[in-house]
């Protein structure tokens, strides 16, 4: 039986999931400590399932308001970004200035630090989102497209965390510095069990070819990233979340 202090205890690293990857308020946790903070990226998966609920909110109310879908995926797509303050776009935009700008790994890491984006980045966030709403507007019914959204916000992050298996993380400092811990298979394993509600609950995408999309990109991006850097960093585990969000979004159109 599960003890009433093992429950607390995910809650606390659940809200801090929560509170990484999100605006979202969350109480401060009195017991707060480093092994928490390690263990929430088990949690990222269903931290998807909040925000892949709060743009179908906004995507629904915003249809039935201006009964225009363009319009309703744009504003579903801002609600997204504004309530995970655009955490992983910032880490797209800024592994492509380091990726495309960068020779060196040094060079790429240190490109990768600086806040501002360059023209790789910022050329790289402008087709990202572009992508992600010709997309989500090309989608045959709002039903499919809520769908596409659950299975994109949570399949993404489960995809993002599998580098935490089999990577190194490879930059000393910054905000992504707590999570850089290996993460063992069971953890990443049950991590995914938000998926499977998905079966349940949602219109599934042509399966064969999603899980057969999404492992070439994974395995493909793992050694690149080994080549260029020799491991992950926190934003290059947002550019994997995007470009995986994208490939659910586009197999949902085949």
């Amino acid at each position: 039986m599960i003890s009433r202090q093992k429950v607390q205890y995910e809650w606390q690293v659940f809200l801090l999931a929560v509170g990484f990857l999100s605006r979202i308020p969350v109480p401060a946790d009195p017991d707060f400590s480093e092994d928490k903070l390690n263990g929430a990226s088990r949690y990222f998966p269903l931290v998807g399932i909040l925000v892949a609920g709060v743009s179908a909110l906004v995507f629904v109310g915003a249809a039935a308001l201006f009964g225009n879908q363009l319009i309703a995926v744009l504003l579903a797509m801002v609600a997204s970004i504004l309530l995970t303050g655009a955490f992983h776009e910032d880490g797209f935009a800024d592994s492509c200035d380091g990726f495309g700008g960068g020779w060196t790994p040094e060079d790429v890491l240190r490109i990768m630090k600086d806040s501002r984006i360059g023209t790789y980045g910022g050329v790289g966030l402008i087709l990202v989102l572009s992508l992600k709403a010709a997309a989500l507007f090309a989608m045959a019914t709002p039903a499919i497209l809520i769908s596409a959204l659950f299975w994109a916000h949570i399949v993404s992050r489960w995809l993002s965390v599998s580098y935490l298996l089999d990577l190194h993380y490879v930059r000393g400092e910054g905000k992504s510095k707590p999570l850089a811990t290996t993460m063992p298979l069971s953890h990443w394993l049950w991590s995914g069990l938000p998926i499977l509600a998905l079966f349940v609950f949602t219109d599934s995408p042509p399966l064969i070819p999603l899980c057969l999309a999404l492992l070439v990109f994974r395995f493909a991006f793992a050694a690149y990233l080994r080549r260029r850097i020799g491991g992950y960093t926190g934003d290059a585990l947002g550019a994997a979340q995007q470009v995986a969000e994208i490939i659910v979004y586009l197999v949902f159109l085949l």
